[in-house]
């Protein structure tokens, strides 16, 4: 094996690749696995782990380095690169101190923020001015465009597969390992009872598999297991987990209205501190009848209710990298239903990788040949026309191929984690204190249900889970810090919250908080009253949209009686209530002569906070024309005022 030195002292292995990632939703770790497969299939041995699971000099060890990366709030890097992020800042690394690294990154961001990919452009500009060498254009990918991030991220791998051949050309004789040809499995599952395994696994074919159709080499290992990625004590600020117990589900729409949202309450043993814009991962079931049927068409019935363990192989190429054992996280008594019900997704619209991983699983040459139809590049639009634009689901998908029968030793790694959902918490200030020392968290969901372009009903995964929940019910959640920042300090300035929908969540935990905040202040002021509270609060106005004010004007009651207590204004915008339709961007506008008096004579904050798309931009064009109109600005001063603004953390956007 030939090596290459490096100034620092390290050595290199000469094909060797280093895929890290940063993901909150795990669509970047998605990306970092499909890079991870692309360079072993170049013979590079590979590496794929999460940023803040290496050292920035672990680098150093690697022929190159491939990087998934995703923007989070206000463009901020995700929890589980945060580390990482905060090390490679040290005001004592030199120039040079990354000077033999050749890396690249692609960057998954949403359009509607105002950084955009903005993770990715400054980790790039980091690693440059350390001495990196940025070896193949940057790539990113857009939540908002039609396709999605998978528009540009196709075309970039294929060209980054091209380039890397060129740069690491492979030895005479020796081809890359073709889609067609199974890679080594990272994760299996074997029978519980080790005296029984051989036995039973010859029974289920997972040997025949390894001997006829996969590549003789060594594994190349992912690190962590994909069902703990961001839990790791690395984390800036880690999630904490506990266990909730469901106090009420209540449907606060009218039953004959188009959307059925719903307010739920929850309560946690002991004390825990979240703050207005903080969120809740709720991490939801399959049901019953989805896992019954993978279990039918894959022929799994024997198996299904036996114990297994999910046993990986990891060895790293750096001595500096953290080393995952084997995988966990699943708990005891893990049988093959068990995995399918809480930690397989069935219902996630299939990637390009899983047509390529299932077409070794059938005999029937025309099945096959379809299927490796959808993992050509050049037909990225007829896969878009069969998977995202009907929403077609995994299940769905193997329902159609009923003669692709997966060996249920590779059902960990065959189908994508079932990752938890986050909601932004809807509770604060008194709301969030219960019954002796108990904590509570409230959530408004909005229930995912519609029909499809080919008048299918598709249902979300999680808001499906939560709207069967009936109280009493624990389940497991995590806690995590938002990215609005929200701290007690800023309740004296005026704040302008603008929610429309379920984007009204964190709006209300944040005005709760600030109720609380008065009446602590009052505490410690002599003869303070509610009355005069605007002496210690600045204003709270909020800007709500819906559609009518009888169907979904969400908290309509409260918030009067919130007016009471605080200086509070609320306007609402009812979209269908009139034959002209009203957004909350025309609210803005409406609003001009508050909105400006606010943000440019106080100093006010803005929350901006709902459906990302065309909302978060048709705001941000309003608050503009404010500034024009009320201002006297130009366009461009006004642009570069709501600029300002955001550097100074006073425009902050949360949408979904």
């Amino acid at each position: 094996m030939s090596i290459e030195c490096t100034r620092n002292g390290h050595v290199a292995e000469h094909r060797s690749a280093l895929v890290l990632y940063g993901s909150e939703t795990g669509n970047a770790q998605d990306i970092a696995d499909e890079m991870g497969r692309m360079t072993e299939r170049l013979h590079f041995s590979t590496n794929v782990v999460h940023l803040n699971a290496v050292e920035p000099n672990t680098l150093l060890d690697y022929s190159v380095i491939l990087i998934s990366i995703s923007t989070a709030g206000q463009g901020e890097l995700p929890n589980n690169a945060r580390r990482f992020w905060s090390m490679l800042l040290r005001k004592k690394l030199s120039q040079t101190y990354l000077s033999n690294v050749r890396f690249t990154i692609f960057g998954l961001g949403d359009s509607s923020y105002p950084k955009y990919n903005f993770a990715a452009r400054k980790l790039q500009r980091r690693l440059i001015q350390l001495g990196a060498e940025d070896f193949f254009l940057q790539g990113e990918g857009d939540e908002q465009h039609p396709e999605g991030y998978e528009s540009t991220f196709i075309p970039w791998l294929s060209s980054l597969h091209e380039h890397l051949l060129v740069q690491y050309p492979l030895e005479s004789g020796m081809e890359p390992i073709p889609s067609n040809q199974l890679l080594s499995p990272k994760v299996i599952l074997v029978l519980d009872k080790q005296e029984n395994i051989a036995n039973r696994e010859s029974r289920y074919g997972l040997g025949d598999y390894l001997v006829d159709h996969m590549i003789k080499k060594p594994i190349a290992h992912h690190t962590p297991a994909p069902n703990t990625f961001g839990r790791g004590k690395q984390n800036e600020h880690p999630p904490i987990e506990l266990k909730v117990t469901l106090e009420h589900n209540r449907r606060i729409t009218p039953s004959d209205h188009w959307q059925d949202v719903r307010h739920l309450s929850f309560s946690a043993t002991g004390s825990y501190y979240y703050a207005p814009g903080d969120v809740l991962t709720i991490f939801p079931k399959n049901a019953p009848e989805d896992v019954d049927q993978i279990i039918d068409l894959m022929g799994w019935n024997d198996i299904a209710t036996l114990r297994i363990k999910v046993l990986s192989q990891v060895v790293p190429i750096s001595n500096d990298l953290q080393v995952y054992p084997s995988i966990g996280g699943y708990g005891p008594g893990l049988t093959l239903q068990s995995l399918l019900t809480d930690h397989i997704d069935l219902n996630a619209i299939p990637r390009r990788s899983f047509f390529s991983l299932i077409a070794n699983f059938t005999t029937d040459n025309f099945q096959k040949e379809r299927l490796l139809e959808f993992t050509n590049p050049a037909y990225m639009d007829e896969l878009y026309d069969y998977t995202t634009r009907p929403r077609r689901s995994i299940l769905e998908v193997l329902q159609e191929f009923d003669t692709v029968k997966i060996p249920w030793q590779w059902a960990a790694i065959a189908f994508p984690t079932l990752r938890g959902r986050q909601f932004s918490i809807a509770s604060g200030g008194d709301l969030k204190y219960g019954e002796n020392g108990s904590t509570r968290f409230e959530l408004l969901v909005a229930i995912v249900k519609y029909k499809t372009v080919i008048k299918k009903v598709r249902q979300g995964i999680c808001t499906r889970y939560l709207a069967g929940l009936l109280p009493r019910t624990s389940l497991r959640v995590s806690l995590q810090r938002g990215d609005l920042g929200i701290v007690m300090s800023d309740s004296k300035k005026p704040v302008l919250m603008i929610g429309p929908g379920t984007g009204v969540a964190p709006m209300r935990s944040l005005i709760w908080e600030r109720l609380h905040w008065t009446q602590l202040s009052q505490e410690t002021i002599n003869g303070a009253t509610a009355q005069d509270s605007a002496c210690v609060l600045g204003k709270t106005v909020l800007l709500y949209g819906c559609r009518n004010h009888k169907a979904d004007f969400y908290f309509s009651g409260e918030w009067e009686d919130l007016k009471q207590k605080i200086p509070l204004h609320v306007f609402v915008a009812c979209s269908r209530d009139q034959k002209e339709k009203r957004y909350v961007q025309d609210l803005v506008k409406e609003q001009g002569k508050l909105v400006y008096e606010l943000l440019h004579e106080e100093n006010g904050v803005v929350y901006v906070c709902g459906s990302s798309g065309n909302m978060p931009l048709a705001v941000r064009e309003s608050l503009v024309k404010v500034f024009q109109q009320k201002g006297c600005m130009e366009r461009d001063y006004a642009e570069a005022y709501l600029a300002r603004m955001e550097k100074e953390g006073r425009y902050k956007q949360e949408t979904w």
